[in-house]
């Protein structure tokens, strides 16, 4: 089976959301706006408590899903459909906005370091004004699959070549969600079938993938083939992403995406209106 190609790599931008929360954007930005069906990738990491500790307060969501991993720190999760929840080293918090949801996610906190990512998944239209949902789990109900040389793979989402199953389910884009772990001299190559759009972020250390070096803080957009294989320089992490693109019109406005302009007016009116 084909190795996928590396087609662009992208290093993350500074920036900051929420309540002044400072983080790194891996997807989402200018030189890499989205990778369907992926709309966003944000890594958190913050041993300062002034540069998390205004959280995300209440906002709102249409139009797509998010999930929250949480590598350090702790975070809490409450929404308007009385949901509330946390989630700490390890965890993550699947949330799908659907046809509307206002929640926060605040610090559970005062010091230490807050470390993870937020991942935002595109819903199809025929999924955009589905009911809102919210599913959290604990690191021990993320199975973690070892492999040769001190590899392993924490399964988020998806199933691995082996069989090891993850607690969210690929769900519309029957997506894969890993977490690699390399030391420094090992390798880990995982199909990912033909029909899935796939990218690495790396976060730790620094890999080697079709044959180029990559650092730290990089996102990495691969193209067609079956199988992904990365090879570890230094010890290093790596999410891998796939999923199977949508191939619908996106239209985005601030926490909003929708497949037309009107569907992103009616967002609007709707939230201001209080009939999220």
């Amino acid at each position: 089976m084909s190795l996928r190609p590396v087609v662009k790599i992208v290093k993350g931008v500074p920036a900051s959301d929420g309540d002044g929360v400072r983080l790194t954007r891996m997807l989402g930005t200018a030189e890499a706006q989205m990778f369907d069906p992926f709309l966003m990738l944000d890594c958190f990491d913050n041993d300062q408590a002034s540069d998390y500790m205004g959280g995300f307060p209440d906002h709102p969501h249409r139009g797509f899903e998010t999930v929250t991993y949480m590598l350090e720190g702790r975070m809490r999760h409450r929404d308007n459909t009385g949901r509330e929840g946390v989630i700490g080293p390890g965890g993550i918090q699947w949330m799908r906005a659907g046809r509307g949801i206002v929640h926060s996610e605040m610090p559970e906190q005062s010091e230490g370091r807050m470390r993870g990512f937020q991942l935002w998944v595109n819903l199809p239209a025929k999924l955009k004004m589905s009911a809102p949902g919210y599913s959290e789990f604990e690191s021990d109900a993320i199975p973690v699959e070892a492999r040769e040389g001190g590899v392993s793979v924490k399964v988020i989402s998806g199933v691995t070549e082996s069989g090891t199953v993850g607690p969210i389910g690929g769900g519309a884009v029957d997506a894969l969600y890993f977490d690699v772990v390399l030391p420094a001299g090992t390798r880990f190559e995982e199909p990912v079938g033909s029909d899935r759009n796939a990218m690495l972020a790396v976060y730790e250390g620094q890999v080697r993938v079709a044959g180029g070096r990559i650092d730290a803080l990089s996102g990495v957009f691969l193209g067609a083939g079956e199988r992904v294989l990365v090879e570890a320089v230094t010890d290093a992490r790596v999410l891998l992403l796939a999923g199977r693109p949508i191939g619908e019109p996106v239209f985005w406005h601030g926490p909003f995406v929708m497949n037309s302009r009107d569907e992103i007016v009616q967002a609007f009116h709707d939230f201001q209106s209080g009939t999220f």
